[in-house]
């Protein structure tokens, strides 16, 4: 009798330990339709050459960032006597962006040119899934610019002159686990303008992709198209809109991008409105940018 007994447990037990097997088969399967897995970053950093991108810093990570571009190459300020550019910086920027959530960053950056502090928030709508699910990313970035010192002209005495603001919505797609593009609509608030006519309010689209050749190595580049009537209509000054190409090179914990551009500054409250420099002319310059993530605190399990 004690056989039966046995075998009979034996049997709830098999039977018990497949049912478990298949509710749990059950529910992985449930979840993964649920939650479609998500598409690895469009881009490698959280910023491109002109353009910041659609990737975030992790929680607790701190992005540390050294961008410097260089003089220009040809034209009447270039050429063998600046050695291409090289013997002057036309602007260098550090910045820190640290990841308060996956989808919320923050961060800071001081500019050479103008002098230019800017803090800065960008949060993540959307992130682009697998199958189902959202096909693109979607983020917003605000941004707040303020020049301590003059520069030159004394219009920037009063502090409040000297605030400028800028809103970027950033739109990627990776279309292939070696093609992403992204669209950067976007609008800069400048509380003084310091030419007459100038506007105080620029509306700007940003278009910007990336090709990998392997997986450590692609070419990027960025443009920005600047509607103004101002910059289309002026007679003593000549605007160009901005673009930038330029190699991208992953090297582990480094981020290290290559590139040339008719820009001079960096930031986006700073180039944007003062985008005077010709390709045509060899008004373009080398620069570099350097990307190190830091983990500032390791989550648990």
């Amino acid at each position: 009798m004690s056989k039966i007994y046995t075998v009979l447990i034996g049997l709830l037990l098999s039977a018990y330990q497949g049912t478990a097997q298949n509710v749990d088969s059950l529910m992985k399967d449930i979840s993964s339709e649920t939650e479609p897995e998500a598409v690895g970053a469009s881009f490698k950093s959280s910023r491109l050459i002109l353009s910041q991108t659609t990737t975030m810093v992790k929680k607790y990570d701190l992005d540390f960032k050294v961008i410097h571009r260089f003089g220009d190459i040809g034209g009447t300020d270039g050429g063998s006597k600046t050695l291409y550019g090289f013997d002057n910086s036309a602007d260098i920027y550090i910045g820190f962006d640290y990841g308060i959530s996956d989808r919320l960053n923050i961060g800071f950056g001081r500019s050479k040119f103008e002098q230019l502090l800017d803090l800065q928030l960008k949060y993540a709508f959307l992130q682009q899934k697998e199958k189902e699910g959202s096909p693109i990313s979607l983020s917003a970035l605000i941004k707040a610019g303020f020049t301590p010192y003059k520069v030159n002209t004394a219009v920037f005495d009063d502090y409040g002159n000297r605030f400028s603001y800028f809103v970027q919505g950033i739109i990627s797609r990776k279309f292939s686990s070696n093609f992403s593009l992204q669209v950067t609509p976007g609008f800069l608030f400048r509380n003084v303008v310091l030419s007459p006519g100038d506007e105080e309010t620029l509306f700007s689209t940003g278009i910007a992709g990336r090709y990998k050749f392997t997986k450590r190595f692609g070419i990027v580049a960025d443009y920005y198209l600047i509607n103004s009537d101002y910059r289309k209509n002026n007679t003593s000054t000549s605007f160009y809109n901005p673009l930038g190409l330029g190699i991208e090179i992953e090297t582990g914990g480094h981020v290290f991008t290559m590139n040339f551009a008719n820009v001079k500054a960096i930031a986006e409250n700073n180039f944007l409105p003062n985008s005077t420099s010709s390709w045509g002319k060899g008004q373009y310059r080398f620069g570099f940018t350097i990307s190190r993530m830091f983990t500032l605190h390791k989550q648990k399990p």
